[in-house]
This record gives structure tokens, sequence and C-alpha cells, in this order.
């Protein structure tokens, strides 16, 4: 399913990198870093050229928008510099949060997706928890969701408002392989459409940062 482009889609996540942080589920303590959980190469930050639109999810059940995007530092390198800068950004916002999450499971490490919910429709309710990954014939659901705007925990959205948190999902999801996003009814596959996109611009970043000059 292809969705029409917006404004709101080319503009939302680098206004995000300027918003408070607010976890739903309790105080942040903890100051672990956040981290690559995928097995996806680090290539130098500063040389991609992906727009975010190019790697996004995006979802349209009935009334909204749901669009969703990895945080995870291996794939966020491939972006232009200005949306690198700003994703990585709200990664260090909640990392706090994702320490104190990652203690929680035993250390273990934890997957962050970038996620908005568009209202198409005036007055339409939604439910965050309701939002299913399945990577490698398993099925995640957010184990925290943090909060980026202040009225994300209405759940509800007016006409044309845009309501985004960072999800914090088991960090078994493997962005190396195709997933479905799923959201009530609807699912895209479309990640394995973009991951010959990555392998090229990985490869492309790569050869760009050799010929660049040595400071």
């Amino acid at each position: 399913m292809r969705l029409g482009k917006s404004p709101w889609i080319s503009t939302l996540f680098v206004a995000l990198s300027c918003a408070p942080a607010q976890t739903t589920g309790g105080s942040a303590q903890a100051t672990t870093a956040v981290s690559d959980t995928t097995g996806l190469d680090l290539v130098p930050p500063g040389y991609g050229t992906l727009r975010q639109d190019e790697i996004a999810i995006r979802l349209q059940p009935p009334g909204l928008v749901v669009r969703l995007l990895p945080l995870e530092e291996g794939l966020i390198r491939l972006l232009t510099p200005d949306s690198y800068r700003a994703l990585r950004d709200l990664q260090q916002s909640a990392s706090r949060r994702v320490g104190e999450l990652s203690q929680r499971f035993g250390a273990r490490q934890l997957s962050l997706w970038l996620v908005s919910f568009y209202g198409v429709e005036p007055d339409i309710r939604f439910s965050p928890m309701d939002l299913i990954i399945t990577s490698t014939g398993r099925d995640f659901r957010p184990v925290d969701v943090i909060a980026l705007s202040s009225g994300f925990g209405e759940q509800r959205l007016k006409q044309r408002e845009t309501q985004s948190a960072i999800f914090v999902f088991d960090g078994e999801i493997d962005l190396d392989q195709p997933l479905i996003a799923r959201f009530l009814n609807e699912q895209n596959a479309f990640w394995e459409q973009v991951l010959p996109r990555i392998e090229r611009e990985r490869a492309l970043v790569r050869a760009r940062s050799l010929r660049a000059p040595t400071p």
C-alpha cells in the first residue's frame, strides 16, 4: 500500500528532535547509553543520503496514518546528516529509560522505533499497544512507550494532529531480515523492499568516507 506524501511526513521527525521525552512507564533513573541492537554494520556518520521517507513503514487503518522508523544506529547513519543528528538526539533522550528497562529484562538490549499517529479524520482514538512487529517468525509488542508529544497519553487524535512516541521493543527484532508491521487489521511488509536500498547505501557511504579528505 502506497500513501501520498503530505507535509507532516517530511518534517515531523526533524522537528521532534526538540521535543522532551516523557515516559509512560515510570521514572528514568538508569544511565545506560542506547546502543545498536542489530547486525547492521556501523559505517561512519555524516555520509548518508537516504531520506526518512525512503525507509519508514506506513500503515493506514481507518481514520489515521501510522508511521514507523527504526532508531538503530547502524540504520540511521545511512540517512542525511540532519536526519541522523535529529534521530540520534532522540536515541539519547530515551537512554535512561531504555537502560532501566534493559536491566529489568536481564540486561538485554532493546530496539527503539519512532512511531507517529496522524489523524486523517476528526476525533480518532488509537491504542499504542495494538502495534505489532513480526520478525523471524515472532510477534513483538512494545515493552514500553516513551511519549514525545504532550497529548500522546490521551490516545486521541484531532483531524490533522500528530502524536508521537518512542516505542521500545525486545532487541531481537532483526532489521537485516524482512519484517511485517501490523496495526489493527492493517499490515505492511515494505521492509523487504527497503533491505536492498540499505545495502546499496551502506556500500556508497563506505566509498564516500574513503574519498573524503583527511582533516
